[in-house]
């Protein structure tokens, strides 16, 4: 992949899904659930609050704040190539469509 993915913005959806807005201007879907169902260091985002609050953008991908504190070594990331290969391109949720 001569690409590198960089996330630049990362929006909670409906139902533990994330956009992901990459730095080519694409945006992916990212269904966290079976994430979410592995345990281990995903449990906390089982909680929907945390992990609408705690969604962000660090170590430039999707990532979650864990600690409260911003800090890129405190955090559960993804990792934004296999972002990029397997979640699918979505419309922009967003964008607004005018009539």
């Amino acid at each position: 992949m001569d690409f590198i993915p960089q996330v630049v913005q990362a929006v909670a959806g409906k139902d533990f899904t994330v956009y992901a807005y990459f730095s080519d201007g694409t945006v992916r879907l990212l269904d966290a659930k079976p994430l979410i169902q592995r345990g281990g260091v995903f449990s906390p985002l089982a909680d929907e609050q945390f992990f609408r609050e705690r969604l962000t953008v660090l170590n430039e991908t999707v990532a979650w704040d864990i600690a409260g504190t911003l800090d890129p070594t405190a955090c559960v990331d993804l990792d934004p190539c296999t972002l990029y290969e397997d979640c699918p391109i979505v419309a922009d949720p967003l964008e607004v469509v005018s009539a």
